[in-house]
């Protein structure tokens, strides 16, 4: 696909501030590394060198920015040039996708199954009874739905995918490949000899709209009711979510983390990598946790930024790690003066 320099300013809201308006490009790259027919941008300022020296066709820049030297390449002016680009990224994406419908051979597609006439299902899916597919939406290559699953329109589940029984996906939802969804919760009760007897999972996963979720990312469906995640979550690759878990609107979990079962996360949380959190607890609205955390008990205050294992209050635990660096000075004056005193005593 190519696009003219004109037609991506009108599309981003900016306008052509040095160029030619009708230069063409068909792909994106970084400014240090993009050639004639790609285009580029510049958010950062310790990259503007680059921009005299790039030999993109098109480079997106904020209204604010006045070069300093000549420049090749056409310049479109936008409010924001990061959000732009993430936003002509989307796009890109979304019109290549758009191109892709009707079934591939290789699968297998239960005749109870209800999909939207303009769906995409790659090779060698298979497609239980019950079913329902919604418009636009995309199932790629070796996925697996089981039965009574409903997808909501343009949702897009990526190949290896494996979405189980019951499970409900909302609207303009991406999985990427790997991803496990509705798999049992890890539930067992311990028996007087040793043993365990597994809890059987009846429940189900309600995954709302926008939500995009990584790679090889696992969650468990409910013992009983539904593990929610709601509306705009981002999970990030490699995370664990247990049975009965709820996460809530515009919540970003990097990698890594795992949340056990039953506990409530709150809107607008940011959880970093290798966080773990314990079952049954609730985790206020706006609360950030650093990455490698471990939180042991319900966060109850809002806008709470916490770090170290356990948890604390950032600056709290900022003061105990730096308590810590001093500990080895600390403890040769003691054995300096445990010396001190011995000889005192010997006198």
């Amino acid at each position: 696909m190519k696009f003219t320099a004109s037609a991506i300013a009108k599309l981003l809201d900016g306008h052509i501030a040095v160029g030619n308006k009708d230069i063409e490009v068909s792909s994106f790259a970084k400014i240090e590394e993009a050639g004639v027919g790609q285009i580029t941008f510049l958010a950062n300022a310790k990259y503007e060198p680059y921009l005299y020296s790039t030999k993109a066709s098109i480079v997106i820049i904020n209204n604010s920015f006045e070069p300093a030297e000549q420049v090749n390449a056409t310049l479109i002016k936008v409010k924001d040039a990061y959000t732009a680009v993430a936003y002509l990224l989307s796009f890109y994406d979304t019109q290549k996708r758009e191109q892709l419908t009707g079934v591939e051979e290789d699968t297998i597609i239960h005749k109870t199954a209800q999909l939207a006439p303009d769906v995409y299902v790659g090779g060698f899916t298979y497609i239980a009874k019950g079913v329902i597919i919604g418009e636009k939406s995309k199932i790629f290559p070796q996925v697996y739905i089981g039965e009574n699953v409903v997808i909501g329109s343009n949702t897009c589940i990526m190949p290896g995918v494996k979405i189980y029984d019951n499970t409900i996906i909302g609207n303009h939802v991406i999985i990427h490949g790997g991803t496990v969804i509705g798999s049992d919760g890890f539930g067992f009760v311990p028996q007087s000899d040793g043993s365990y007897t597994k809890i059987p999972q009846i429940g189900n996963v309600v995954i709302e709209d926008y939500v995009e979720i990584g790679a090889n990312v696992c969650i468990d469906r409910a013992t009983m009711g539904s593990t929610i995640i709601k509306k705009g979550t981002k999970l990030d690759n490699l995370i664990q979510i247990a049975h009965n878990v709820e996460i809530g609107e515009n919540t970003v979990i990097a990698a890594q983390a795992g949340i056990s079962g039953s506990t409530k996360v709150g809107k607008n949380v940011r959880i970093a990598g290798q966080v773990g959190i314990v079952g049954h607890l609730s985790i206020a609205d706006n609360t950030t946790i650093a990455a490698q955390s471990g939180i042991t008990k319900s966060i109850t205050e809002v806008n709470t930024t916490l770090m170290g294992a356990p948890a604390s209050n950032h600056y709290e635990a900022l003061r105990s790690q730096a308590a810590l660096r001093q500990l080895p000075d600390l403890l040769k004056k003691i054995r300096e003066m445990e010396k001190k005193i011995e000889s005192l005593l010997i006198l």
